[in-house]
């Protein structure tokens, strides 16, 4: 039985791999854009047409067997003696796609692979409420200490950046250009139909100012539409309604192309980008992370930033989609719905198309008189070298308006022993430095920016006093960010979800909803409870 099960699954991968030749094969029925010059395509020239695979498709992506999604392994933080290691330095991130991707996994009815949680990013989908900043600085730094939820024993420390708000109509003027992916595997509900449909919602937000062209790719790359006033909504939205999809993925040749248009139409002090819609199934062309992340690092020279969208599921390829944002100075959101390109277009349309501080880096001293150890929760990806902290040709994150960021450290109090804290012997050849007992701070945060169109970063020192609030006594802000945090731990089966269980999680997030005007807080409780039942189910 199992011979003739196997046999089974080898026919089916034969006949899909055939079919999928066909596709990208046939001249007939697929694109139109083969053997002609870029640059003079025009929209009615640039429709493409291929066969309906939906049914097969769809049949195939619910199969395990045949889902080629992709998700970098991640290590976690661990805990760092203060004595040894006193130093902890990182850059933010506002990417936001992992908590999407995870609803979506969970709404499917499934728990979501390990390398799909990200906590940084799962904690940075909510917006919190920091107060903006009140100075010259693009954003303002607030802090909060209390008990950790998980261990009583133990302390959160909460680090926020609230960057400044800027009303729609002083934005700076964009210079936008579709990047959307039209190949063959993109001819599903929830991938070229929902692309349409986002970018349509954000469409209705341009003004007279803004310009966007499209440019799409599948065998090839083709310009759809040359640089449009956002005044004409309704040739945009048109050209957005003709595209159709079918073909293999020219992913590399349609960044060139998306490059040379944006710098074609460069506003000088203005805002100007890619934004690329795709599930990232790079296949043909430039497709390796090398080869795109080089052709990126060059092109962001020229003041372009690259975000990136992600649809579907399947083969959805998560881990380039991240690289390609990093390496492009822009942000990755994943949208599984309609409320989430509601949510990252019209919500947060200056959060997250225009950047006020770029290379955003965080650099925090731990003092040993309050702190044994402690352990950055998340951010693994977005670690940095102490000595990259002053080092301004080293890349760092991009802060939109508007945009909170949130990062939490869980801190060992000093004389508290602990057995998650590996110990190291001591050194031969050196001592410990003297402590100073006469300082009041838990710790030192230091952070640099650069405004967005400079090269030279600017520094903020910000001391931090100790404090010894419950967490039951906390803030909103703080409550909020420690039940995601929570539940990012269960999800991943962290080896440092000590007392964490679901039921916690649950009422801790019930006790931050607060004024949730948009439901994304009571949206995250539904989910929690979701996800207690798949792993109770599992069991």
């Amino acid at each position: 039985m199992k011979r003739y099960i196997y046999c089974v699954a080898i026919f089916a991968m034969m006949l899909y791999t055939i079919a999928c030749d066909s596709v990208s094969n046939s001249s007939a029925d697929t694109t139109v854009v083969q053997d002609v010059q870029l640059e003079n395509v025009q929209p009615a020239q640039h429709k493409l047409k291929g066969p309906i695979l939906l049914a097969d498709t769809t049949v195939i992506e619910q199969n395990d067997a045949f889902n080629t999604e992709d998700y970098d392994h991640i290590v976690e933080n661990k805990f760092l003696f203060v004595k040894q290691q006193p130093l902890s330095t990182f850059s933010i991130d506002v990417d936001r796609a992992a908590y999407s991707n995870v609803r979506r996994f969970i709404e499917d009815g499934q728990l979501p692979p390990k390398g799909a949680v990200r906590i940084e990013e799962m904690i940075n989908y909510f917006d919190y409420k920091y107060a903006p900043p009140t100075n010259t600085d693009p954003f303002a730094v607030h802090t909060e200490i209390a008990s950790c939820p998980w261990n009583e024993k133990h302390k959160i420390v909460q680090i926020g950046l609230q960057g400044k708000k800027i009303s729609t109509e002083n934005l700076p003027a964009s210079n936008l250009v579709f990047l959307i992916d039209v190949s063959g595997s993109m001819n599903e509900p929830n991938k070229l139909p929902l692309v349409q449909q986002s970018l349509k919602m954000l469409t209705e937000q341009l003004r007279t100012k803004d310009n966007v062209a499209i440019v799409v790719y599948a065998g090839n790359a083709g310009l759809v539409l040359p640089s449009t006033s956002g005044a004409d909504k309704k040739k945009i939205e048109e050209a957005i309604d003709g595209l159709e999809a079918g073909g293999s993925t020219a992913g590399g040749e349609g960044i060139k192309l998306a490059y040379k248009i944006a710098e074609e139409n460069m506003k000088p002090h203005g805002n100007n980008r890619i934004i690329l819609a795709t599930d990232g199934d790079f296949n043909v062309g430039a497709s390796s992370d090398d080869e795109l992340d080089e052709l990126i690092e060059k092109e962001r020279q020229t003041g372009i930033y690259l975000s990136v969208l992600g649809f579907g599921m399947g083969n959805y390829k998560d881990s380039k989609m991240q690289q390609l944002a990093d390496k492009g100075n822009g942000n990755h959101n994943y949208i599984d719905n309609l409320n989430e390109a509601k949510k990252v277009f019209v919500n947060e349309f200056g959060g997250t198309l225009f950047t006020i501080a770029k290379d955003v880096k965080l650099q925090v001293e731990f003092n040993p008189a309050f702190v044994s150890a402690y352990r950055l929760i998340g951010y693994e990806n977005r670690a940095l070298a102490n000595e990259d902290f002053n080092d301004d040709k080293k890349d760092a994150g991009e802060l939109g308006a508007g945009h909170t960021v949130t990062a939490l450290y869980e801190i060992i109090p000093a004389g508290e022993k602990d057995t998650l804290v590996k110990s190291a012997d001591d050194l031969k050849y050196q001592t410990t430095k003297e402590i100073n007992y006469n300082s009041a701070e838990l710790m030192n945060i230091k952070l640099r920016y650069k405004e967005p169109e400079s090269d030279t970063s600017k520094l903020i020192v910000y001391p931090v006093a100790n404090d010894n609030e419950s967490w039951k006594d906390a803030s909103d802000n703080f409550k909020l960010s420690a039940a995601v945090a929570e539940f990012g731990l269960l999800l991943r089966e962290s080896s440092y979800k000590q007392n964490s269980s679901f039921e916690q999680t649950v009422a801790l997030a019930k006790s931050a909803e607060g004024d949730d005007e948009n439901g994304y807080r009571s949206e995250f409780v539904n989910l929690v409870q979701d996800a207690a039942s798949l792993e109770t189910n599992k069991n």
